[in-house]
């Protein structure tokens, strides 16, 4: 089965120096049939203005994955970690039994533009850690590429869940096939662009798909696309 979630439907906020749309139940938002999918239990679009941000504040026994879209967005955390994170480099946390961080977008005259997603660990009480992984564009060219998973692999940041985060640029009219084993779903998010996944009604830029019930999925790219697919138990 195929889900179909356009960005119309996510829910909004408005606080002027952040602008956000949450997929799942967050913050003021709350919906008891919309609480997560599997272990996937955020997934917020933000945009946050110049010299603003999230200041210090408090996160426990989550996986919290940040992707910055467009701009710069400065990471701190009572780890010692400081950072600036953009386009290309994914932030990995695991909060464990807690963690402190604030994020400000340093610039004085332009947004950054970010994704960030909570999927909450297989473990409790783990130890905080914290890191950043970069990739290229041509590692996620017309591929599944991942970039996030519980397989300690190089060039991927690790989560303490069985579940695989992969990123994808589609050119136009190239299709993707992607297996998923029994008993496994599947999230996909559309960044930009256009997509039909098995022949289903056209999915735009920042709609999702849930799927389950599913064993081969077909992706294809009716313009250039940027994906986020994420394979879950």
């Amino acid at each position: 089965m195929i889900h179909h979630y356009p960005a119309d439907r996510r829910y909004r906020v408005n606080h002027g120096w952040l602008q956000s749309q949450f997929s799942f139940s967050f913050a003021e938002y709350y919906d008891p049939l919309n609480m997560g999918f599997g272990p996937l239990r955020v997934l917020n679009d933000d945009v946050v203005a110049p010299g603003t941000g999230f200041g210090m504040h408090p996160h426990r026994n989550m996986e919290i994955i940040t992707f910055v879209l467009k701009g710069e967005l400065e990471h701190r955390d009572d780890l010692g970690n400081i950072e600036i994170m953009r386009p290309g480099i994914i932030q990995k946390m695991t909060a464990g039994r807690g963690i402190r961080h604030s994020e400000v977008n340093p610039s004085t005259s332009e947004s950054v533009e970010l994704l960030q997603l909570w999927i909450e660990p297989s473990t409790l009480q783990l130890d905080p850690g914290y890191e950043m992984v970069t990739y290229d564009v041509e590692q996620i060219c017309n591929q599944l590429h991942p970039v996030v998973s519980h397989q300690n692999q190089v060039g991927e940041g690790h989560i303490h869940q069985d579940t695989t985060l992969y990123l994808c640029n589609l050119d136009a009219d190239q299709e993707i096939e992607y297996t998923l084993e029994s008993e496994r779903r599947a999230f996909l998010f559309v960044i930009d662009g256009t997509l039909q996944i098995n022949e289903e009604p056209i999915v735009n830029r920042r709609d999702s798909l849930r799927i389950f019930d599913e064993s081969a999925i077909t992706i294809k790219a009716l313009q250039q696309s940027k994906i986020l697919f994420i394979d879950l138990p």
